[in-house]
């Protein structure tokens, strides 16, 4: 009965491994040797937050669930202590999160790992942890779509602004100069000459001396 009890439970392990597996679209393995308990902590919060399933798996049984799901290259990876780490639909997310951590936490070592269905090997992780985020792809996607509209809302208003500055010249061209008012010319008026009174004439009259007598 014992013997039944504990081939149940592990039959149950092996179905729980063979739909995670299954159910996920990529997953990362890791041999955690050599992690304090604080840096263990610490990147399972970081899997947490980030929706990643992470937990110790015993290699027997997931040697079984691979098995069952085609992962069969899984086989000579899975001995000594083997962690495993999945996501439902992020194929990059838990590869990105373990290479990050390994930077600083070289003890943890990346066994190997698996994309939709199909094993990959180490290098193949490291490559899949170096695409960029959803997010970031996200971005960079509206960034170039949003490019173009911008450069011609730039022309735009460029060919906007010429035409404004065109017409205001133009119109400063075709405005009539007017000349400047000319200062009134005063008329010089020459005073009469008055003519000299009789009396002054006779006094300026030369006097004859009168003959001298015989």
């Amino acid at each position: 009965m014992p013997n039944d009890n504990a081939m149940k439970a592990k039959q149950e392990v092996i179905e729980k491994l063979v739909e995670r597996l299954s159910s996920s679209c990529a997953g990362v393995l890791v041999d955690y040797r050599g992690l304090t308990v604080e840096e263990d902590t610490n990147l399972r919060r970081q899997f947490r937050e980030a929706g990643v399933e992470y937990a110790v798996v015993k290699n027997t049984m997931t040697r079984f669930a691979a098995e069952k799901c085609g992962l069969n290259d899984l086989d000579p990876i899975l001995n000594g202590p083997t962690a495993l780490a999945t996501h439902p639909t992020d194929v990059i997310i838990s590869a990105k999160i373990i290479m990050d951590f390994a930077k600083s936490n070289p003890n943890l070592e990346v066994k190997s790992g698996f994309v939709e269905g199909k094993v990959i090997s180490v290098e193949e992780v490291k490559a899949y942890a170096a695409i960029p985020s959803k997010e970031v792809l996200i971005s960079k996607m509206l960034g170039s779509m949003l490019s173009p509209i911008s450069a011609l809302a730039r022309t735009l208003q460029a060919i906007v602004d010429e035409g404004a500055t065109s017409g205001a010249n133009a119109a400063a061209e075709e405005a009539p100069v007017e000349a400047p008012a000319e200062a009134p010319v005063e008329e010089t008026v020459e005073a009469p000459v008055e003519e000299a009174a009789p009396e002054a004439a006779a006094e300026e009259a030369p006097v004859e001396e009168a003959p001298a007598a015989e």
